[in-house]
This record gives structure tokens, sequence and C-alpha cells, in this order.
């Protein structure tokens, strides 16, 4: 197994002065990268997975939000067809990144080795045919020029059910929360033990799986993206050191919800952050 682990301790404290820019560096550099991607014929693939709430979603806002639209595509397939369920490979085929192209997959094919097993909505016949082709299947992606990253983005038990409370109780994000996401809430355990198994199985040398800790949103995104970065050529590459980041400003801001909330000490801006999708 090739699971890749971050060292995320460069971003340990964190300000919102230093956050917005190293956010600002990071975003010129993969503006850089997609311009390389269109000069050269490139096809870049992003998957993001991760349980609910997790923070695929805005980690993927936060990687486009400033790229040329129509050289990105953001991927985010519904549940499948009969004939999609059964054409497992095929359904993302039709999705995977043109030349000139990144695709940014906020969930991916990877649906089969965990969610869809954990809540029956595939057959154990089903899953055994994707855990034994989806190797090959990534390495004839890639052969054929598909450059793939597989982030998974992990968070606690406890995190996970904060945030859970919190989109619920939450007058503007109520609705990302569905019944379903509920269920899939309860089978913790079932669900970390598919977890498992796929990257047991499916982080090979060729196409490993990259972990990222995201208990802090905001630090789950810099990490996810200076990781890419670093591990992809581009033209006018300057990838500079992370900034250091400190304890001692104070008043800090945070928005949550669209609402900012100002005067914090960094004990409650880090809580607030730890929620907030609006950085």
């Amino acid at each position: 197994m090739s699971l890749i682990s971050l060292d995320q301790t460069i971003y340990k404290k964190l300000n919102p002065n230093a956050y917005a820019l190293e956010k600002r560096k990071l975003q010129i550099e993969l503006l850089k990268l997609q311009e390389d991607v269109i000069k050269n014929n490139r096809k870049l693939c992003i998957a993001f997975e991760g349980r609910d709430t997790a923070g695929k979603s805005s980690a993927i806002k936060f990687f486009s939000e400033h790229l040329i639209p129509k050289n990105f595509s953001y991927v985010h397939l519904g549940i499948p067809s009969k004939w999609e369920s059964s054409h497992w490979f095929q359904r993302w085929e039709k999705v995977l990144p043109d030349v000139n192209e990144i695709a940014f997959l906020d969930r991916s094919w990877y649906t089969r080795a965990i969610t869809e097993p954990v809540m029956n909505y595939c057959n154990e016949k089903q899953y055994r045919a994707f855990m034994n082709r989806v190797n090959d299947w990534e390495e004839s992606l890639i052969a054929n020029g598909t450059e793939l990253t597989k982030f998974y983005f992990s968070l606690s038990k406890d995190q996970q059910k904060k945030r859970i409370k919190a989109r619920k109780n939450s007058e503007l994000k109520y609705w990302k929360l569905s019944k379903n996401d509920e269920k899939v809430v309860t089978k913790w355990d079932a669900f970390t033990l598919y977890k498992e198994q796929m990257f047991e199985k499916t982080s090979t040398q060729i196409s490993p799986w990259v972990v990222i800790n995201s208990n802090n949103k905001m630090i789950a995104r810099l990490t996810a993206l200076r990781f890419l970065l670093n591990k992809t050529n581009y033209e006018n590459k300057k990838l500079l050191k992370p900034v250091s980041w400190s304890k001692d400003i104070a008043n800090y801001s945070a928005s949550l919800d669209g609402v900012m909330f100002n005067n914090l000490n960094y004990e409650q801006y880090i809580s607030i952050t730890k929620y907030s999708d609006d950085v």
C-alpha cells in the first residue's frame, strides 16, 4: 500500500492574514498550472473523497475560485441509473477531463468502494468486480495521459457530529443535510472498515491515496493544494515556503454563514473556522 499521509504542522498556527497570503500565493500557482495544462494539451483529474462534512465541496471551491472557467469542470454525479449502476466505469469515463482541462470530482468512482456497499446501493458481486478492476482501469487512464490525484479528506467522529449539528441548525445550509446523510453518519464503523479496505487495495505506487486531515477545513485546503502543486510540473513554477503562522495577532475576524464575527481571540477564531465554508 502506497498511502500518503501529509505533515500539516507547517500550518499548525493559523491567523487570517497569513491564511489570505498563502491562499493567494497558492491560487496564483494553480492558475499557472492551468495555463500549462491548456498550452500543452494536458488532462488533470483530481478526485475528492471523504465522509460527509469533511470539506470536499468547499475545497474544490477554494481550488477553482480564480481558474479560467471554460478549462475546468466540477463533477458531482447524482444517483446512478440502472444502466450506470451496471456499467460503472463507463459512467465515469463520460465526465473525465478532456485535453486542456482540469476536472474536480466531488466524490468519484470510489463511491462504489465505500458508500454504496455500506448503504446497500450495490450488491456484493458489483463491489467485488469494482475492487478487482479499478487499479487496472486507473493505470489505463494514466497511460493514456490522464494525470490523476486522489485526495481523501479525513475527519474525526466528534468533529463530524459537530458539523452535522451546525449544518442542521443553519438557516442557510440546512438543505445540505439529507436524510441519507444522517443515515450514513450512523454507520461510522462500517464506513471505516470499507475505507481501510479501499486504501489497502487501491492505494498503489502509480495511483496512491493522499490523506488530508480535515478537522480544520482551512488547513486542509491549503495542505491539499500545496501537495498538488508540489507534485505537478508546470511552466514558471515558483512555489515558495509556506508563510509563517503566529498566534500573537489579536482581534481576529471570521465569517460563518455570511455573518462576520469580530474581536475574537485565537481560540474563538479556530473554533469558528473549523465550520466555515466562507473563507
